[in-house]
């Protein structure tokens, strides 16, 4: 039987708790009372220690699973996943009445590590691992490690910056050539192992993956750091040193906060809130996340920055970003990159759509994402037609008067990779 931590409230019976203890099918070894005084007395004899804090319960009971007796109106759902999302960092499982929770397994990794992690899909996240490699990569000795729901059957290195030529011939070989992998590799040029998952918990444990195999590729390279990037909600199954969590700033505070989020938020040690554009309340997003846990908050957004000049050319830009960005794309790419003129296509992740924004496009240039339907679509109409193409990368700009991400990116490399003398000094 597992060593079992109750979770009970003050508005039930304690006679009543007693015997639903002693009915468990685990060795209960303490309680937390977790709120509730209705129906205390005083003298209240639940048959085992009471603690009144989790940190406390944890650190006496070293309980392998948390079982939950409480209800309604003492813990409600919000207050529930919050606690939940506690108990899961701690490494322990949690269960109810109907439920069953179990904290992500993280294989033992040797080497000095990072994980990009997130919220949920179309965050910016493959962007920021993108943009913190070229960062690490000017100081250190990198390897990427990509987990993608089109990953390859068996994990890839991707050792040279992919051509439009390269990836057209994945996409024609059966490939998904717009996987993150490949995305990273050919926008940071660096050493990129590609991984695949199907499948992801509340938690972020993919059902499926092969990381642990990529995981040994990136051992053989013996790099001085390794950057594990991570797939939609779904987490590197790898103990990481440290963990940077990629948020929208346009989400619901509730959202971010909310549900298992919290269990991504304490166990990172950044938090990359992106897409803060005007008119998104990023700072009632940054005071709910650090309700949960006391940690850095980046405020971002998100820029198009071609990897070739389009000086004065007609561009059609396809992006998988969200209508209403539009505007401000296409006129950052004429502000800032000097296009003669700008159409944007949003449509890269419906590829009915796509076709007849292509069919629509009168450009000298296409400047794609390598997303979506970027290759098998857009890039095969280039080819048809003659049309140069040019891939766009993500700039990350940090917000005025926010802390500096290139210096808090930095401070974290620097921390995972110090040895143990250093890092005690």
């Amino acid at each position: 039987m597992s060593r079992a931590l109750a979770l009970i409230d003050g508005e039930h019976y304690a006679p009543v708790v007693r015997d639903a203890l002693a009915e468990m099918p685990h060795e209960v070894v303490g309680a937390l009372l977790v709120g509730g005084t209705e129906k205390l007395r005083g003298d209240d004899d639940y048959g085992v220690p009471i603690v009144k804090e989790l940190e406390e319960a944890l650190a006496t009971f070293e309980p392998e699973v948390a079982v939950d007796l409480s209800d309604e109106p003492v813990l409600g759902p919000v207050e529930r996943f919050r606690l939940a999302s506690r108990i899961l960092a701690a490494g322990i499982a949690y269960e109810g009445a109907d439920f069953s929770l179990r904290p992500p397994e993280f294989e033992p990794f040797e080497l000095p590590s990072l994980a990009v992690i997130g919220t949920g899909k179309r965050m910016g996240k493959t962007a920021v691992t993108g943009y913190a490699a070229r960062l690490f990569a000017e100081r250190h000795d990198l390897v990427v490690v990509s987990m993608g729901r089109g990953g390859p059957p068996e994990p890839e290195v991707a050792e040279m910056s992919p051509t439009v030529e390269d990836l057209l011939e994945l996409s024609r070989g059966g490939a998904h050539a717009a996987s993150d992998y490949l995305e990273t590799a050919a926008l940071a040029g660096v050493p990129t192992v590609g991984c695949r998952r199907a499948g992801g918990g509340l938690a972020g444990a993919p059902w499926a993956t092969n990381v642990s195999a990529g995981m040994r590729k990136a051992l053989d390279r013996d790099p001085e750091l390794v950057l594990f990037d991570g797939s939609g909600a779904a987490i590197p199954p790898v103990e990481a040193r440290g963990r940077i969590l990629v948020a929208g700033a346009h989400q619901e505070p509730g959202l971010v906060t909310g549900y298992l989020n919290a269990y991504r938020i304490l166990i990172s040690d950044l938090v990359v809130l992106t897409m803060a554009e005007d008119g998104t309340d990023h700072d009632a997003v940054a005071s709910a996340v650090a309700e949960v846990k006391e940690i850095p908050i980046v405020a971002t957004v998100l820029r198009p920055r071609p990897v070739k000049e389009v000086d004065g050319k007609r561009v059609a830009f396809f992006t998988t970003a969200k209508p209403e960005a539009a505007p401000r794309l296409e006129q950052h790419l004429v502000d800032e990159h000097r296009a003669a003129e700008v159409a944007v296509s949003t449509n890269l992740s419906n590829r009915d759509e796509l076709r007849k924004d292509l069919e629509d496009a009168d450009a000298d240039v296409y400047l794609v994402e390598i997303k979506a339907a970027a290759i098998d679509v857009v890039c095969e109409a280039a080819e048809e037609s003659g049309i140069e193409v040019v891939f766009a990368d993500n700039d990350v700009i940090t917000l005025p008067g926010q802390p500096d991400l290139d210096e808090r990116l930095l401070e974290l490399a620097e921390r995972v990779t110090a040895r143990p003398t250093e890092a005690v000094a």
